[in-house]
């Protein structure tokens, strides 16, 4: 939110539907999708290990023989890999619906032994791009969908192979998943906080001097903010929902966890909230500078023309051909010597006497 670009439109999010009458849990891939790449990440107290370009034989393979297992898919156009994936771990197939058709409204969804979880994250912060995460998790083990590669999921991985006592590799697949979902939320932070830079350095652009282009500027960070809300309220829902439910697979120890990640997102949309009704006060004020200096001019105008009025009434009544030989109720000033400058010199007393009174009643 820090920048846009003004050349650009940003795309509406939307979702891809199987069609109308189609069977509940029906995987249909968009064809913009991109290729499908497994990273799995096996986690113990003691050790960890990391696989690459995984492929099913390596689940098959591994994942009976490790307390925690984190999968994660990146791309979401293998439609059989996908379904693959849900059979091994018994994924509930209108959940893995909902990872395909992407542009859900972030949600919590229990099942028999598993939870399901969407949200959208920024997994570019410098573009603030938008895309779905979907995350599932029971007793063993955490399968994330991704649209794309790029993710906040790096400080993460760190801490995974940081070295011991290390929570994430000891405390069970629902602290993992915490971290995960907490390090989604908190990746708001950055651009949230920017674009409340940009919208101070608009404010002092503003009160030295309004120009068009920073009304575009302020339309396009309120309707950001517009579309921060609309992510970061269902978000808090979800993870509201996550902390009262009780279930076997997510421990009460994480529950409190849950509910500092619950805390930052009310964090987010007090600052999203604070920011949107900034950005409508600048508007407004933008409104009435531009309308103020339109009057100032308008003024600054008028006193011109009052100032040119008498003036040119002068200018007029003496340039008429008077003859004074021929009689004598002609001007009499046409055969005065310094004629020509008194009159100038009278024009410029009646110019100077204006000014001094329209400041004397301070309207210069």
């Amino acid at each position: 939110m820090a920048k846009t670009d003004t050349g650009k439109k940003r795309a509406p999010l939307k979702s891809r539907r199987p069609p109308v009458g189609a069977s509940p849990g029906t995987l249909i891939a968009d064809p913009a999708a991109h290729r499908s790449e497994l990273r799995l990440t096996l986690i113990s107290p003691r050790k960890y290990e990391t696989i690459d370009n995984a492929s099913i034989d390596d689940l098959n393979t591994h994942c009976e023989n490790w307390p925690v297992v984190w999968l994660d898919c990146t791309g979401l156009a293998n439609i059989p890999l996908i379904e693959e994936i849900g059979r091994i771990f018994n994924l509930h197939p209108l959940a893995l619906e909902d990872v395909v058709n992407t542009g859900q409204r972030p949600k919590v969804d229990f099942y028999e032994d598993h939870a399901f979880v969407v949200m959208r994250m920024i997994d570019d912060v410098t573009s603030h791009r938008y895309e779905q995460i979907a995350l599932f998790f029971g007793k063993n083990f955490v399968v994330t969908f991704q649209e794309r590669e790029g993710d906040p999921f790096d400080p993460v991985r760190k801490r995974i192979a940081g070295v011991m006592p290390n929570r994430l590799r000891s405390r069970g697949a629902d602290y993992l998943a915490y971290a995960l979902i907490d390090a989604i939320v908190d990746s708001y932070f950055p651009p949230i906080e920017a674009a409340s830079e940009t919208v101070d350095g608009i404010e002092d652009e503003m009160l030295n001097k309004p120009h068009k282009h920073q009304m575009r500027q302020l339309h396009e960070l309120r309707r950001d903010a517009g579309v921060l809300k609309g992510v970061l309220w269902p978000m808090r829902d979800a993870l509201a929902t996550l902390i009262r439910n009780d279930v076997p697979f997510v421990k009460a120890e994480t529950k409190i966890f849950f509910n500092d990640t619950l805390d930052h997102s009310l964090r987010l949309i007090e600052l999203v909230e604070n920011q949107r009704d900034m950005l409508t006060g600048l508007i407004e004020m933008h409104v009435s500078l531009t309308q103020a200096h339109t009057n100032d001019v308008i003024s600054y105008l008028t006193i011109v023309s009052v100032i040119f009025m008498p003036l040119t009434f002068l200018v007029g009544v003496w340039g008429m051909n008077f003859d004074t030989g021929s009689s004598p109720w002609n001007m009499p000033e046409l055969k005065a010597y310094y004629g020509y400058p008194a009159s100038l010199m009278f024009m410029a007393i009646i110019a100077v006497g204006l000014i001094a009174f329209f400041k004397w009643k301070k309207w210069l």
